[in-house]
């Protein structure tokens, strides 16, 4: 599921276009929103764009209002959660990061430790003591004070920021009658190296969806065996629904696959074993060959 945030003038024609979109398939909706949508609101949305690499030279002004690179911000071997907004937005951004830090709340993993966040200002007009603030609430809000480290809040010049936004796909417009910033709600995923490896558009983040997407950014860098082996054998992302599920083929392939390993060891254990042969020098016992020969067993001679 997509949100947009917009000016209220355009409330009205988004809610129609919803609407519409809900019965509709995916390529008739994109139809519906040229068509229904207000000239203001064209352009607007997410555009995956998978496998782009995202210029990691752009540069910023941290919240202390240092100027970084992107690539200041990755460390070796660490996936990047990648979110654009701006500070002053009155209800999406805010959902959306809060969505996002209920979801890394039930996860073991810490920003700063297993991965990185990145949140960059759309609005050029913000600046870094705005984005310090933003950042104390959401850390705060996280409850992880090692996050600090790891989670980036950045403003920018309107250049750095188009060519970010337009990299990865994000499409906002400005009103200007309103001051507000019509755009969608969308979380991405970067490989170490900067890939844009997955896109959630949503306000709410299952844990588990968080954890499968990292893992798969990171190209099983992060993660126990578990992890590993659950993603790539029996979950599949399904852009319908915006999340992981059980894909019923691979999980049948993965437990053929265990049932000939089983198999194979059983196999191998009894062949180490050999057969059981008896002791050619062994002789038989006396109550044995008395048994043989018909006499009673302990009987008189």
């Amino acid at each position: 599921m997509t949100f947009v945030c917009a000016p209220i003038r355009f409330a009205s024609s988004i809610a129609i276009a919803a609407m519409g979109m809900l019965s509709m398939s995916s390529a008739a909706q994109g139809q519906l929103l040229a068509d229904e949508l207000p000239a203001e609101l064209q352009g607007v949305g997410i555009v995956q764009r998978l496998n782009q690499k995202v210029p990691m030279n752009l540069t910023f002004r941290d919240s202390e209002n240092r100027e970084v690179q992107l690539k200041d911000l990755t460390r070796a071997g660490r996936p990047v959660i990648l979110t654009l907004n701006y500070y002053r937005c009155p209800m999406l951004c805010s959902l959306t990061l809060n969505g996002l830090v209920d979801g890394l709340r039930e996860m073991e993993w810490t920003a700063g430790q297993e991965f990185d966040i990145v949140t960059v200002s759309i609005n050029p007009d913000e600046d870094a003591p705005l984005a310090a603030q933003n950042k104390a609430g959401y850390v705060a809000k996280y409850g992880r004070e090692e996050a600090a480290e790891g989670w980036h809040f950045l403003v920018g010049d309107q250049a750095e920021i188009e060519t970010l936004a337009r990299t990865v796909g994000f499409g906002y417009r400005f009103d200007e009658k309103s001051g507000e910033y019509a755009h969608t709600s969308s979380i991405m995923f970067l490989t170490p190296d900067g890939v844009i490896s997955k896109y959630m558009n949503d306000v709410r983040f299952k844990p588990r969806d968080l954890r499968f997407a990292l893992v798969e950014a990171s190209e099983g860098g992060i993660g126990t065996p578990i992890d590993t082996l659950l993603l790539f054998n029996c979950f599949q992302w399904d852009p319908e629904t915006g999340a992981y599920v059980a894909d019923a083929w691979k999980i049948m392939r993965l437990g053929g696959v265990l049932t000939i390993i089983v198999l194979a060891v059983g196999i191998v254990l009894l062949a180490a074993k050999g057969p059981k042969h008896r002791d050619p020098k062994a002789q038989p016992s006396s109550d044995a060959y008395q048994w043989h020969r018909g006499d009673p067993v302990g009987g008189e001679a």
